[in-house]
């Protein structure tokens, strides 16, 4: 009888050894997925079709791209403070500049522009030469390469583009453009020379965005149906709360554009800003969206400022 019990105690101490070297392995390999920074949204419950709060995404599975060419006052520049604060309060992984101006465009002033409108590990291209009003691209993710392409139509500024790390195998080619006012056939021309661009240097595997100030008058222009050759070009398209697509300052026009090529545009996913989601994308107006407070700092009046002439252009996408 007393062996009988010693036998059941020494089977039971092993069995508690086991199980607690199960539960230290499990935790090991729980710290080994997360790392020292805590587990990722994947770790983490949400209902059923709610989107995880922006702050908490990781960046390895969602990516914002952003068409942003909210200058103001008088100079073509970001100085003012409006566009910025627009900027910080959409939080883009990925912006399309256009009129790319800030300060004296010394290296310290454009340095903390980013700094403060994006964040201080984010990086940038702008196009050089002196140009009066230049394109370019701020990236979360690393630069692998980038350059300007020659718009055909246009001394002051050219098609900047800039090849991005992102997670995963397929890089994301960023190209930032701001097409011409003078004509749908200018517009047209600077599209076919986009598109001998890109299927000339662009991987096929890879992804592609293209975003900026196109300066169209509709949907169905011709530089939009020669762009299409690349880019999906059909809705639905990016809306305000309200279901205004159209991105000039009068809001009945249709300036602004984020395409994406076919790869990269199947993995579209709703704008979540808040508690308010776009299926398509966001166009945002800071005189009309509600409640302010779900992209903070921004101002009621920033969408209104003394020649701010577009609005942001958002859309979201999330990587396999």
């Amino acid at each position: 009888m007393v062996r009988t019990k010693m036998v059941e105690k020494y089977i039971g101490a092993i069995l508690g050894l086991m199980l607690l070297g199960g539960a230290l392995g499990c935790a090991a390999d729980r710290a080994a997925t997360c790392g020292d920074e805590g587990c990722g949204p994947a770790d983490r419950a949400f209902p059923s079709g709610e989107e995880a709060p922006l702050e908490t995404r990781a960046a390895a599975t969602r990516i914002r791209i952003m068409a942003a060419n909210l200058t103001s006052g008088n100079a073509q520049s970001y100085t003012p403070g409006e566009g910025i604060r627009i900027l910080e309060g959409l939080k883009p992984d990925v912006a399309m500049l256009q009129e790319f101006n800030y300060g004296s465009n010394s290296a310290a002033d454009l340095r903390s522009f980013v700094d403060t409108a994006f964040g201080t590990s984010f990086t940038y291209f702008r196009e050089g030469g002196g140009k009066q009003i230049p394109n370019g691209i701020v990236s979360r993710y690393p630069i692998r390469a980038s350059g300007t392409w020659e718009d055909p139509q246009s001394s002051n500024r050219e098609f900047a583009w800039a090849r991005l790390d992102i997670p995963g195998t397929p890089d994301l080619w960023a190209i930032s453009v701001h097409l011409l006012t003078s004509s749908a056939a200018t517009r047209a021309t600077e599209a076919s020379a986009l598109v001998s661009f890109i299927n000339q240097n662009v991987p096929s595997s890879d992804y592609v965005a293209l975003a900026g100030d196109f300066n169209t008058s509709s949907r169905t222009e011709e530089c939009i149906t020669k762009l299409g050759a690349v880019f999906v070009t059909a809705g639905p398209y990016p809306q305000d709360a309200s279901g205004n697509g159209n991105t000039n300052a009068n809001r009945n026009k249709p300036y602004d554009w984020v395409l994406a090529n076919g790869k990269l545009n199947a993995l579209g996913t709703p704008v979540q800003v808040g508690s308010a989601s776009f299926g398509g994308g966001l166009v945002f107006d800071s005189r009309v969206f509600t409640p302010l407070a779900a992209v903070s700092p921004v101002q009621a009046g920033d969408s209104a400022a003394v020649n701010m002439q577009h609005m942001g252009v958002v859309r979201d996408f999330r990587l396999p």
